[in-house]
C-alpha cells in the first residue's frame, strides 16, 4: 500500500490511513533517509492511537514506550541511529519489545535487521521531488 503526504496538514490523514491499514502486524520498521520524515510520521501515527503523551525522538533513550488512552495499548518507539554495536540491543533485552505483543516502531532498522522478527512490516518513507512524501507498505 502506499500513501502519498502532499504536506504537514496532510500527515494526520495520511496517518490515520496507515493505522486503519495495519492489521495484526506488531512490529513496524521504518526505513528512509535522515530528513525523510520517520520520526515525524511515527509521531502521527501515536497520536491517531490515542497517546497523549509528549512524543519524542528517541534517539539518546533508544526507545521511548508510551501508553495509548483509548486502547491501554503498550507502544515501542526506537531510534537505533547511535547503535555502534548490536550487543547494546541484546544488553536492552529487545526480544521483550520486539515479541512481547507491544507495537514497536522502529527507525534505522538496517542497524538490527538480523534481530526483526521475520513477520515485521517493513515501511519505506521516500522523498519525492515536489517535496511530497510517500509512505509504502
Amino acid at each position: 500500500m502506499e500513501i502519498t503526504i502532499n504536506n504537514l496538514e496532510d500527515i494526520n490523514q495520511a496517518a490515520r490511513r496507515f493505522v486503519e491499514n495495519m492489521g495484526c502486524s506488531r512490529v513496524f520498521a521504518f526505513y528512509g533517509k535522515m530528513g525523510a520524515g520517520k520520526t515525524t510520521f511515527i509521531k502521527a501515527v501515536c497520536e491517531q492511537l490515542g497517546v497523549n503523551d509528549v512524543i519524542t525522538s528517541p534517539t539518546f533513550a533508544i526507545v521511548n514506550e508510551y501508553t495509548s488512552e483509548t486502547s491501554g495499548e503498550t507502544i515501542y518507539h526506537f531510534d537505533f541511529y547511535r547503535i555502534k554495536k548490536i550487543e547494546e540491543v541484546y544488553d536492552m533485552g529487545y526480544e521483550e519489545y520486539f515479541y512481547g505483543g507491544g507495537l514497536c516502531f522502529i527507525e534505522w532498522p538496517e542497524l538490527v535487521e538480523d534481530l526483526l522478527p521475520e513477520n515485521a512490516t517493513k515501511v519505506t518513507i521516500g522523498e519525492n521531488a515536489d517535496g511530497s512524501r510517500t509512505v509504502s507498505f
